[in-house]
């Protein structure tokens, strides 16, 4: 097997199904030796079972390729170490990091209990940190040590994170803060040989397949939103090829990829020391900016979003 990632080294996380899957399967058949780690848990992460991480395994295996299973929890700060450490010792090194696991627990703020919000931060958010921290202590030490690098750590956020979602505060809580995870790591990364990027996809998956509008999709719509394009950028992005690009968040559905452009300064003005004097500037300042986008990254009007014209009462 040989390609745009030959003689890689990469960790796939959430890699017994989904988005995940194509992720390794993609790697391995363009020449990437791949740890396939996946807990094994539900869409709400409870349980565990590794076997849909090494049916991965025997897949790579059955091209030609070469995987081994991982079952970590990536937010367990020791098991993300071990993760790390197993790409290292079995393969010879670690050039590819793609932080995917994930789960969901959906609900209005007003229903959300303590325990939704906890489990969604912790894997999404702290799963992401953890596995990069120890994969850029590692790279930062090659790079001291004089070994060349060309690493790539590439994150998974979400348009539920980047724009917005009804019913998903901690989901899209926490892909907002991947989102800034990833333009602030690419920065301290930079001088190391390593570029970081994050995705927001949309595909459907187990995790998808009951929401709304994915449900009713026709089988041509189903096609247009397989996983599989999703890891034809992600392939990409870990490839040499993508040396040049860091810091970016890019949204894909389909055979669609855009830049998904983050805050900028809009429309402002001097605010007075007095509050009271303050609504006209507001007004006029929010009437002129841009209006928040939808799930597909277009500005819209909408239920708890800003319209058009802003009035003093």
């Amino acid at each position: 097997m040989s390609g745009l990632c030959e003689g890689r080294v990469a960790i796939v996380t959430g890699a017994g199904r989904g988005i995940g899957r194509e992720h390794a399967i993609s790697l391995a058949s363009r020449g990437a030796k791949v740890v396939v780690n996946d807990l094994g848990g539900d869409v709400d992460g409870s349980g565990g079972d590794v076997s849909p991480a090494q049916s991965v395994v025997d897949e790579i295996a059955a091209l030609g390729g070469e995987a081994v299973v991982n079952g970590a929890n990536v937010a367990d700060f020791g098991e993300a170490k071990a993760m790390i450490d197993q790409a290292i010792d079995t393969f010879g090194g670690l050039d590819i990091l793609i932080n995917n696991a994930g789960i969901l627990r959906d609900r209005m703020v007003f229903k959300m209990e303590e325990s939704d919000w906890d489990a969604v931060i912790n894997v999404h958010l702290k799963g992401t940190f953890a596995p990069s921290h120890h994969a850029a202590v590692y790279w930062r030490e090659q790079s001291k040590a004089g070994a060349p690098r060309d690493a790539r750590l590439i994150n998974t956020s979400s348009p539920s994170g980047i724009y917005g979602n009804v019913g998903q505060s901690n989901y899209g809580a926490a892909k907002a803060g991947i989102a800034a995870f990833t333009t602030i790591t690419a920065m301290e990364l930079a001088g190391y040989g390593v570029t970081c990027n994050a995705i927001a996809p949309a595909a459907l998956t187990r995790m998808t397949e009951n929401l709304p509008g994915f449900d009713s999709l026709t089988d041509e719509q189903k096609g247009q939103m397989d996983p599989r394009w999703i890891a034809n950028l992600v392939t990409w992005l870990a490839s040499p090829e993508s040396a040049g690009i860091t810091g970016r968040v890019f949204d894909v559905v389909g055979d669609r990829v855009a830049v998904a452009e983050g805050w900028v300064l809009g429309p402002q003005g001097q605010q007075s020391d007095d509050p009271e004097g303050l609504g006209e500037l507001m007004v006029e300042i929010c009437n002129s900016a841009r209006l928040n986008s939808n799930m597909f990254g277009q500005p819209q009007d909408g239920p708890g979003r800003p319209n058009n014209e802003v009035a003093l009462p």
